[in-house]
C-alpha cells in the first residue's frame, strides 16, 4: 500500500476549518465513497487492549431521526445532517467478550487460540481485579471517545462537518433504537455532513487558550 501523507499545514489547516457544526445543508449528502472511509475510520479506530467494547449504529431513516429530535433537546443536526452516527458502549464487557475478541485475533493473525491464552488471561484479570477502581462501562465509554476523535479528525481532513453532541438522553435512545435489548447503551452522537451556508458559526474564530498555557514540556 502506498501511502500519501498530508503536509503539517494542510492537517492544521483543516483542523481550524472544522467546528462544531450548528446547522447542516440537508440537501447535501455525503457522498457514498466518502461515507465509506469516515466508517472505516471508526473501524480502525484504536481501543484498550484492542477490545473494541461498542457499537456503531448509523441511523438512516428520516423517521426514526425525527423520534430521536424530541429526545435531543430539540437539535436539528439529529435531523438535518447527512448522516447520523450514534456511539454505544457494549455493556458489562465480560470474559465471554474477551474470548470473541481473542477468537478473531486468531482469525486474523493466523494463531492457535491457545497460544493467546495468556494475553486472554491477562485482560480478564485486569478487568476482575483492576489496578484501581475501575467501572467497566465508564472505561469503555472512555474507549468510545477514543473512536469519535478518530472519525470527527478524519472527516475534517475529507471537507466532511461534525457535531459531537451529548444532549440527548441516552436512555430515549437505547428504547427508540431497541439498543438495550441488544447490550449496548448510547454514549455519545455526532451528525455529520454539510454546513449550511447561513450557519454563523462557521466563520467566527475560534477560542483556544494560547499553546504555552495548556502544552508544557518536562524535560
Amino acid at each position: 500500500m502506498t501511502i500519501t501523507l498530508s503536509t503539517p499545514e494542510q492537517v492544521i489547516e483543516q483542523l481550524y476549518w472544522r467546528y462544531a457544526t450548528k446547522k447542516f445543508d440537508p440537501t447535501k449528502k455525503i457522498p457514498e465513497s466518502v461515507w465509506k472511509t469516515l466508517e472505516q475510520s471508526l473501524v480502525l479506530s484504536p481501543s484498550s487492549f484492542g477490545l473494541q467494547p461498542w457499537k456503531f449504529f448509523v441511523v438512516r431513516s428520516p423517521q426514526i431521526r425525527d423520534r430521536l429530535l424530541e429526545h435531543s433537546w430539540g437539535q436539528k443536526q439529529v435531523v438535518e445532517a447527512s448522516h447520523l452516527v450514534v456511539l454505544a458502549i457494549k455493556k458489562d464487557v465480560d470474559n465471554q467478550d474477551i474470548d470473541r475478541y481473542v477468537a478473531r485475533m486468531s482469525e486474523v493473525r493466523g494463531i492457535p487460540v491457545s497460544d493467546l491464552q495468556g494475553y486472554a488471561d491477562m485482560v480478564k484479570g485486569y478487568l476482575k481485579n483492576p489496578p484501581y477502581p475501575l467501572n467497566v462501562n465508564e472505561w469503555a465509554a472512555r474507549q468510545t471517545y477514543i473512536a469519535l476523535g478518530f472519525y470527527m479528525t478524519c472527516a475534517a481532513i475529507l471537507g466532511i462537518d461534525t457535531c459531537p453532541m451529548e444532549g440527548f438522553i441516552p436512555a430515549k435512545y437505547d428504547e427508540v433504537l431497541g439498543l438495550d435489548k441488544q447490550g449496548y447503551s448510547a454514549v455519545v452522537v455526532c451528525p455529520a455532513g454539510y454546513r449550511a451556508a447561513d450557519d454563523k458559526y462557521a466563520t467566527m474564530p475560534k477560542v483556544r487558550y494560547a499553546t504555552e498555557d495548556v502544552v508544557d514540556y518536562i524535560d
